[in-house]
């Protein structure tokens, strides 16, 4: 990938509980693929979401990415303290008319919505005397293109996301907005996530470009899954990595992200020869349609 702007790379876990192994491997290739090509790498804790954070969680991933020897750049950034940047992108999102209230309840979506999809209730207006409970983004119907560099050429319509919320009812800040806008303030160029996150990327395509942000490029990974074929998460139990294991846990992220393993056992050792034989392009074998 070459890119005429200074590589800045993230990752930006959240502090609902330790690192897994599909949390590692994601972090694994985001710190290669920013190393490998002389870049910055940045740590965003995305803690958003007081009812589902774990007390000491954070603390917890920045000590597990620290005995891996995942050393990231500068301050840890944490969402929470941003809060400003978000209402003004809000704002501003409201200003140019992208951005629409919403009365809707779960209770009234569960009857209307389509697959899942806002069904647009509220995106002629409000009733004179109606409050917006959330925020939506009014996100248009094309088709948003992009070069995955980990699953090659990849195309989302719009109606794929649907009209999806900014601002939620119990007055969280939603992650499409978030991540967009912190991305954008921290000058991030590449962005390199799980598989999962894939569809997700032309809401975000479509933000920048509602506000005028750069698009940065995007690299998806390929997702671990359980003997169930789960995606790994808290939901499906996943347990922690432990620095006990370094060298057992990076041979089998290497292996994941379909990338040589190592054949020296010290996690240091093990980290430079990783770097050393980086190939993004080997993602796109590994990686599920």
């Amino acid at each position: 990938m070459i890119t005429q702007q200074p590589y800045v790379g993230r990752f930006a876990p959240s502090p609902t509980g330790r690192l897994h192994m599909g949390s590692m491997v994601a972090a694994l290739a985001s710190w290669l693929d920013a190393r490998s090509q002389g870049g910055t790498w940045l740590l965003r804790m995305e803690d958003l979401d007081p009812p589902r954070e774990v007390p000491g969680a954070a603390d917890d991933i920045l000590r597990t990415l620290e005995a891996f020897g995942l050393i990231w750049d500068g301050e840890v950034v944490c969402q929470s303290d941003r809060h400003a940047l978000y209402a003004e992108a809000l704002e501003s999102l409201k200003r140019g008319g992208h951005a629409f209230g919403c009365v809707c309840t779960r209770k009234d979506l569960a009857s209307t919505a389509v697959d899942g999809l806002y069904p647009g209730t509220c995106k002629a207006g409000l009733p004179d005397g109606e409050t917006p409970r959330s925020w939506r983004f009014d996100m248009p119907k094309d088709v948003q293109r992009w070069e995955d560099h980990g699953r090659g050429p990849s195309s989302v319509a719009g109606d794929a996301m649907g009209d999806f919320v900014l601002k939620r009812a119990d007055g969280h800040w939603a992650y499409h907005l978030a991540v967009v806008v912190d991305d954008a303030d921290q000058g991030v160029t590449h962005v390199v996530r799980g598989a999962d996150l894939w569809t997700s990327t032309a809401a975000h395509m479509a933000l920048q470009q509602a506000m005028n942000l750069q698009t940065p490029e995007y690299v998806h990974v390929p997702l671990v899954k359980n003997d169930l074929g789960q995606k790994l998460s808290k939901q499906t139990r996943a347990q922690p990595v432990s620095p006990r294991d370094a060298a057992d846990v990076l041979a089998k992220a290497c292996q994941s992200l379909g990338q040589p393993i190592p054949d020296v056992d010290a996690p240091h050792a093990m980290l430079q020869e990783a770097l050393a034989s980086w190939d993004v392009s080997k993602l796109r074998e590994n990686a599920v349609s």
